[in-house]
């Protein structure tokens, strides 16, 4: 399937969570396994190389699970506070909303691993900023990371440019 097949398999709901936003719903494309499935070789010829595959809590770990299986490598998962049982190092960090916070086992990474992030959606870029920034204070090396979808009038591309990790993004919808 092209982009362009995958892209249309993406519904688009108006005015939510608030007037005026573009809500680009995944889960239309989940519902097709071809199309999802489709997603998933991409994403990970994009990130062809790495070593592990991060993803971050809840929809990054549809995509990254996947694309790690795919690949055969081993699953980062990224999580939000409170969510694993053992020791953990965080990352606080701004939404448009307000503070969250990411967090995960130090003893995942080894020291010098080559990680990629996967993740459905890159808007601001602030969850994928914050999970780049966590996992290199584990130790890992961050150059990578692939998106489903990029919201490329919201800046999270040059965002991550600036931190020195390459994005990858299978499709875009401007204006968003």
């Amino acid at each position: 399937m092209s982009p362009d097949d995958l892209k249309d398999l993406v519904r688009t709901i108006p005015d939510f969570p608030k007037a005026g936003i573009q809500f680009r719903d995944i889960t239309t494309l989940l519902g097709h396994g071809d199309g999802f499935a489709a997603s998933v070789e991409w994403l990970a010829q994009a990130v062809e190389g790495a070593e592990a595959i991060a993803g971050m809590e809840a929809r990054g770990f549809i995509f990254g699970a996947a694309v790690a299986a795919r690949l055969r490598l081993p699953f980062l998962p990224i999580r939000k506070p409170g969510k694993l049982p053992c020791a953990v190092i965080g990352v606080d960090y701004e939404l448009e909303y307000g503070l969250d916070r990411l967090e995960m086992d130090p003893l995942a990474v080894a020291e010098g691993q080559k990680v990629a992030i996967v993740d459905d959606l890159l808007a601001t870029g602030g969850t994928a900023l914050a999970a780049t920034e966590l996992l290199r204070k584990a130790g890992a090396r961050v150059e990578d990371a692939a998106f489903v979808i990029d919201l490329p009038d919201l800046g999270g591309s040059g965002k991550l440019a600036r931190q020195e990790v390459v994005v990858h993004t299978l499709m875009g919808f401007e204006g968003d």
